[in-house]
C-alpha cells in the first residue's frame, strides 16, 4: 500500500492583542529594552514588525540602466511573544486584558496601569 502525500496544512490565524499603531517594548532578543511603534502585524505567522527594531540590511542590485546599486535597511518581523505593550504615560511595559464594558463593547486594558487602549 502506497503512502499518500500529506495534505497542505490549513493556515491558522492567531488572535493577537497587539494592533497596528500600538507602542511596544521588546522583552527578549538582541533589541531587548527598546520601544517602537507597530508598523504591521502578521496574524498567520504570529509576528509583528516594529519601527526601528530588528533592522536588516539588504544589498540591492541596480534594476535600470544608469542606476547604481544601494544598501537598504528595513525592519524584519519579531515573534509576538517577544514584545509587550508599553504605556507611554507611565513608561512601563504590561500585559493586556480584554475588558467588557457595561454597554457590551470590548476594550483592551493594560494590567499594570489600568490604562485603556481602545
Amino acid at each position: 500500500m502506497a503512502t499518500a502525500t500529506p495534505k497542505a496544512q490549513a493556515q491558522v490565524r492567531t488572535k493577537m492583542r497587539i494592533k497596528k499603531g500600538d507602542t511596544v517594548q521588546v522583552i527578549s532578543g538582541k533589541d531587548k529594552g527598546k520601544t517602537g511603534e507597530v508598523l504591521r502585524i502578521l496574524p498567520y505567522e504570529n509576528r509583528v514588525v516594529v519601527q526601528g527594531i530588528n533592522l536588516r540590511t539588504r544589498h540591492m542590485k541596480p534594476t535600470q540602466e544608469g542606476e547604481t546599486g544601494r544598501i537598504v535597511t528595513e525592519e524584519a518581523s519579531l515573534h509576538a511573544s517577544n514584545v509587550m505593550l508599553y504605556s507611554t504615560d507611565k513608561k512601563v511595559a504590561s500585559r493586556v486584558e480584554i475588558v467588557v464594558e457595561k454597554d457590551g463593547t470590548k476594550k483592551r486594558r493594560l494590567k499594570k496601569t489600568g490604562e485603556i487602549l481602545d
